[in-house]
């Protein structure tokens, strides 16, 4: 049977949304946009006085950037490595562990893997004290754009857009939950050449799966078979991974997966918004590593 990755309590939250007011869905905290329903301003104290260790394993995203399919794969890869099968304990996402999640994430034994979506000023920072190692995901930030929209139109528990434009001018303001793409890929860019940090794309997983998971093993030291990266690779690629959503992440498997691939920002941007955007990478990202990892001239124009 095949891990659940969504836990009741936060479909149980799911379901709780359809009471609730657009406006009250969301929340500020220190200038950023959280969801409500799943996160609270004691997660976030709580989180400072978490105590990472060396050889916990943290996933990063922004939204929208291949976060679950990551943390799916880094779970196969553990199990695999570890000679374990689907016994890895649930995944936590950080900003939406309550404090006493987090003190009982603090006693469980190695090796935990955990993820959050906040920049890296957020994150605890045993973490980087403790040179704990970092994956982070990242995706070209047109098709992220495009995905976050049906996201926000599709997931109960976050206000509706009427409009794509709408929508657009928000994320390129950073008006959305969890803040301006562009703010974390700035952000992240300094940390590129950290040894504790990795930082690969969604793109380039999708291009060739089985060359990332063999990377993504490497960067955490833990050895897999050949046959066992093929395995991995078998069972986690969308099409897989989107029909077993139902068993995996309940009524939010249709929420998180819908199309899984690469370029269908070409049917939502206008000329000028495209435009816009452009000029906006050039501001942030042109002459970066992080820009050249984005190949942003194959993926965006």
């Amino acid at each position: 049977m095949a891990q659940r990755a969504i836990p009741k309590e936060i479909e149980e939250k799911m379901q709780k949304a359809k009471d609730m007011k657009p406006e009250d869905m969301l929340f500020t905290y220190k200038g950023v946009l959280y969801p409500s329903l799943l996160c609270k301003p004691e997660n976030f104290k709580a989180m400072e006085r978490f105590e990472a260790i060396e050889d916990d394993i943290l996933l990063v995203a922004y939204p929208k950037c291949g976060f679950n399919w990551m943390s799916h794969v880094l779970k196969k890869i553990s199990d695999a490595a570890h000679g374990k099968r689907g016994e890895t304990a649930q995944f936590t996402l950080l900003e939406f562990a309550d404090p006493e999640k987090l003190q009982n994430l603090s006693k469980l034994p190695s090796q935990r893997i955990m993820g959050t979506h906040v920049q890296p000023k957020d994150i605890p920072a045993s973490f980087f004290e403790k040179k704990t190692k970092v994956l982070v995901i990242f995706r070209n930030p047109k098709d992220t754009a495009v995905s976050y929209f049906h996201f926000y139109n599709k997931n109960p528990a976050l206000p509706a857009f009427d409009s794509w434009d709408k929508f657009f001018s928000q994320y390129m303001s950073g008006e959305v939950m969890l803040g301006s793409y562009f703010d974390h890929a700035v952000a992240w860019e300094k940390h590129i050449d950290s040894d504790t940090v990795k930082i690969i794309t969604y793109e380039d997983m999708i291009e060739n799966l089985t060359e990332g998971i063999q990377q993504v093993a490497r960067f955490f030291s833990l050895t897999l078979s050949d046959e066992q990266v093929q395995a991995i690779a078998q069972e986690s690629t969308f099409e897989a991974m989107k029909n077993k959503s139902k068993e995996t992440h309940g009524q939010m498997g249709n929420v998180i997966f819908r199309k899984g691939g690469v370029g269908d920002w070409k049917n939502h941007f206008s000329e000028e918004q495209s435009k816009e955007l452009d000029t906006k990478f050039e501001q942030c990202l042109a002459g970066t590593k992080l820009g050249a990892k984005l190949k942003y001239e194959v993926h965006c124009k």
